[in-house]
């Protein structure tokens, strides 16, 4: 009977905290492609250097849809990494360890991501003159 009420509780607590497990499983993830993604920045500066030839080349692939959404996607794991780097500072000066907050901040993490990422290229479509 102990270890069905264990179980049981345990199940409770684990369904209750798989926001905040999953947020920090994707805070790797999202630490991760950003170091790929630099291979991506590089480009871009080699490129630059190179000439106009080599950054026509670079150009036309960023600018193909598979370029646009990896720069998106990009721009939502540099966002989504910092917002989670904010949530283990919260974590590392002792706040936030009680479970709703650390679901909140889970939450907040993820919507507050799209939304900025969003945010962002709206800024960055409107500045270029496409809105």
């Amino acid at each position: 009977m102990y270890w069905r009420t264990t179980h049981v509780i345990g199940s409770a607590i684990e369904a209750k905290a798989a926001i905040t497990m999953m947020m920090s499983i994707v805070h790797r993830l999202t630490g991760t492609a950003l170091y790929f993604g630099m291979l991506l920045l590089t480009w871009w500066l080699i490129a630059a250097a190179e000439g106009q030839k080599s950054y026509q080349l670079f150009e036309s692939w960023i600018g193909s849809a598979a370029g646009k959404f990896i720069l998106l996607c990009y721009t939502w794991a540099l966002i989504h990494h910092l917002l989670g780097g904010l949530r283990h500072f919260a974590w590392d000066i002792g706040q936030g360890f009680d479970l709703p907050t650390a679901n909140l901040m889970a939450r907040a993490t993820l919507i507050g991501s799209v939304i900025l990422t969003v945010l962002v290229w709206t800024i960055g479509i409107w500045v270029r003159g496409a809105l």
